[in-house]
């Protein structure tokens, strides 16, 4: 019987190849093609169905359904063991085609749909192993999410006032004080797609989900879904909102760099590399360079895949375990796997000639020569001599330290030879593919015109990023741990600044205390005493009080006469 992964492993990468030239053709011909067609038609009232290929959309799209097939193949053994292989599979498709819907639609009402058709299989994918913990990253990521979702719908209430949701009609009015309302809204929406600060903590917390979905998801299609979207929009930032991305994107790039140097999850460690990506993807992008940072998008998307499912053939041969702590000497032990996990860290880092070198050096050299302030160029490159320490960090851990998990094991690559099949998928691309993207998307080259020391700056801080994050990470003897001296420091930066914290107990712990102080002094307390309670106990007072004087109401008219009698006398 031929499994349900293979069936959409051959659909997907079907899909993805016929895209893939589809976009080469588009880029040759600088065609664009809109679909439209009617759903229904009411009394002359019709809703109307939009989709537009460009080479942007084709090329995004074959790349995200190139990853999803690859992905889907390595479940095929990831997954093995699963009772419930079939829903995840179908949960992972259910993405897939919700991804697609956001990418192809020139229509706000149809990336709703899409965006969160994401949100919510994103949710149903972090619960997927069901635990407390799950529970918690997936509400977390489930209501950050729900924060995008809201500013989408504003945006297609403002889109009323211009008698149309294709914001593809309107891209020439962009820049007007009116409409820029919309990129407004859009960048707050891509910021909680996007992770970035202060709506950060969830995609680490995201990492609860398995590693196929950490793969395909949480690294290189949804995350990414944000800054796609703005660089659909980007005509419709004004200055100031541009201004305000950059200095969120730079300071989410330094703060996830920084947190990594400090974690010990090899998941997590992986999960804030993206984040610090997505921020360089946000500056650039601010800076009006939309096809860089499509470019990166790209590329990214590629090593980041590949890392994460080598991450997770280690943890499936490691018995679950994903500590970082507990490898070590994983080349002799699983040589390919390794030989894959090493040049996606390459690519990553920025090392000349493999995929991420020609997106990030590229970045960096435009940074150099735009010059806009002190402020940037310094974070820029401090953020990229962050990300090559904590590589080097992880392969110190991973590859080269000693073993540190049981002293009987059975570690080996023929243990997941599918595995290996699908990472086989990915690395020629990691290699060639940033090269090749190159060609493709920039038939104009950049000119770009340095001097000697700020064109030998990115590899001065390579260096730099090296040797620190070997101090990090050297730990014998006679040596004591950089980051067990400063731990008040690394608590502060490995908890990503506070903000898990934050989003969690800053938003719910005072609502909550506040609502008990409601209950117990006001509902509980001088509700009860003014209120229900006191209402009763008044009424009886005043009811007995009433019976008494009916009950003696003979002698208290007795009485009463008696006293009207000698008061008459008196006054007589």
């Amino acid at each position: 019987m031929i499994s349900i992964c293979m069936v959409y492993f051959v659909v997907f990468l079907v899909i993805s190849i016929i895209s893939f030239f589809l976009s080469l053709n588009f880029i040759s011909m600088d065609y664009t093609l809109m679909f439209e067609f009617q759903l229904i038609n009411i009394n002359s009232c019709q809703i109307l169905m939009t989709f537009l290929f460009d080479w942007m959309s084709l090329l995004f799209m074959s790349f995200v359904l190139f990853i999803s097939s690859m992905v889907i193949y390595y479940s095929y053994n990831y997954m093995e063991g699963d009772l419930n292989m079939n829903r995840f599979i179908m949960l992972v498709c259910m993405f897939v085609l919700s991804m697609m819907l956001l990418i192809i639609s020139p229509n706000l009402i149809s990336i709703l749909l899409g965006w969160d058709g994401l949100g919510l299989v994103s949710y149903c994918l972090v619960i997927y192993y069901q635990n407390v913990k799950s529970y918690n990253a997936g509400m977390i990521t489930a209501l950050s999410n729900r924060i995008g979702d809201v500013f989408i719908l504003l945006s297609i209430a403002w889109m009323l006032n211009y008698g149309g949701f294709n914001f593809f009609f309107y891209v020439d009015y962009m820049n007007s004080d009116k409409i820029f309302i919309i990129g407004l809204f859009i960048m707050i929406a891509a910021m909680t797609k996007s992770a970035q600060i202060p709506f950060s903590s969830w995609l680490p917390a995201a990492m609860a989900a398995p590693t196929p979905v950490s793969s395909l998801v949480h690294s290189s299609t949804l995350v990414t879904a944000g800054v796609y979207l703005l660089i659909r929009f980007n005509v419709s930032l004004n200055y100031n909102c541009m201004m305000f991305m950059l200095f969120i994107g730079s300071m989410t790039m330094f703060m996830a760099g920084l947190g990594a140097n400090y974690e010990f999850d090899l998941k997590k460690i992986i999960a804030l590399s993206t984040l610090s990506q997505l921020g360089l993807m946000m500056s650039i992008l601010s800076l009006g360079e939309y096809k860089l940072a499509f470019f990166h998008l790209l590329t990214h998307a590629l090593f980041k895949a590949l890392l994460f499912m080598c991450g997770g053939c280690m943890i499936h041969n490691l018995s679950n375990c994903q500590d970082i702590r507990f490898m070590g000497n994983m080349i002799y032990l699983m040589p390919l796997t390794c030989s894959f996990f090493i040049i996606s860290n390459m690519a990553l880092c920025g090392l000349p000639f493999l995929s991420g070198f020609y997106s990030k050096d590229l970045i960096l050299e435009i940074i150099s020569m735009n010059y806009l302030n002190m402020y940037i160029y310094i974070i820029f490159f401090i953020s990229t001599g962050l990300t090559v320490s904590y590589t080097f960090r992880l392969i110190y851990y991973v590859i080269i330290g000693n073993y540190n998990h049981f002293s009987l094991h059975l570690i080996s690559d023929n243990n997941n030879i599918i595995m290996l099949k699908g990472m086989s998928g990915l690395i020629m691309f990691v290699i060639f593919g940033g090269s090749m993207l190159m060609w493709l998307m920039f038939p104009i080259p950049y000119f770009i015109c340095l001097s000697f020391l700020m064109k030998i700056m990115v590899l001065l801080v390579i260096f730099i990023g090296v040797i620190i994050g070997y101090e990090f990470s050297k730990m014998n003897l006679t040596y004591s741990l950089m980051t067990l001296d400063n731990l008040k420091k690394s608590l502060f930066f490995s908890s990503m600044w506070n903000m898990p914290y934050l989003s969690t107990f800053g938003v719910n712990l005072y609502p909550l205390m506040m609502g008990n102080q409601i209950y117990k002094n006001i509902d509980q307390g001088w509700s009860e005493f003014l209120g229900a309670q006191n209402i009763y106990m008044n009424i009886k007072n005043m009811s007995m009080f009433l019976q008494f004087l009916y009950n003696n109401n003979l002698k208290i008219f007795l009485l009463l006469t008696v006293m009207w009698v000698m008061f008459l006398v008196y006054i007589i």
